[in-house]
């Protein structure tokens, strides 16, 4: 049974919630969704089609839209069109990951790598028309370090706004691959970031090549990953 809201109590005006009504019922909505999900995959092969500005504003602030601690919205997100600037990330990467290929990952981790391919070259920071590199605010903006830090849940934040533009990019039809070269201090030199910014992942983004190929791999059955409680 439906109850009557309680008050307010807190210092912000409250506004009458607008839901989304979709229309079909939830089961038709959630299954259609269902369905063009499981169409996602990280794609590696990028086309060098150009994609409209407008698109990664709208991505980017799609993934605005993310819950966050105390509402905080610790992120900014960097889209880099620049060919010199790509070209720098793409060479920052690499050195990264030649490091980690041969010395920093363990035995496990590349035998679990084998079956992808995967290597430490990286065209795809080149070829794609945007790379989105995404940044955790460890401090908010304007506060002075060596007082507590007035942001909250910051990695789970930021990975939820990450999930959500990886969706609205999927959605709007583009791809993407999330690249997390260790360590990423490069990015923070190489963007000119100030210091409560930490890189948390980047993400090439746009069309895939015509051709593009993705690993034959498989996802866990619900069944595997929902555990219901009645």
């Amino acid at each position: 049974m439906d109850t009557e809201p309680t008050s307010p109590t807190g210092e912000y005006p409250h506004v009458p919630f607008t839901p989304y009504v979709p229309a079909g019922s939830a089961v038709e909505e959630s299954a259609g969704f269902l369905e063009r999900m499981r169409l996602r995959r990280s794609v590696r092969m990028f086309s060098a089609r150009a994609v409209p500005e407008e698109v990664i504003r709208n991505v980017v602030a799609a993934a605005g839209t993310a819950p966050s601690g105390a509402n905080k919205q610790p992120w900014r997100f960097v889209a880099v069109a620049s060919p010199e600037l790509k070209r720098r990330i793409r060479e920052g990467a690499e050195a990264e990951e030649r490091e980690f290929y041969a010395r920093r990952a363990t035995a496990q981790w590349l035998a679990d790598l084998a079956p992808l391919g995967t290597d430490p070259s990286k065209p795809f920071l080149e070829i794609a028309p945007w790379i989105i590199v995404v940044f955790k605010l460890v401090r908010g903006d304007g506060e002075e370090p060596g007082r507590e830090p007035g942001v909250y849940y910051v990695n789970e934040s930021v990975g939820i706004a990450t999930g959500m533009l990886i969706t609205a990019i999927h959605l709007a039809g583009l791809v993407t691959l999330t690249h997390t070269p260790s360590p990423m201090g490069f990015l923070t030199a190489l963007l000119g970031r100030p210091a409560n910014e930490r890189p948390f992942l980047l993400l090439p983004v746009g069309y895939p090549a015509p051709g593009a190929t993705v690993p034959d791999i498989g996802r866990k059955p619900v069944d595997q990953i929902l555990v219901v409680e009645r």
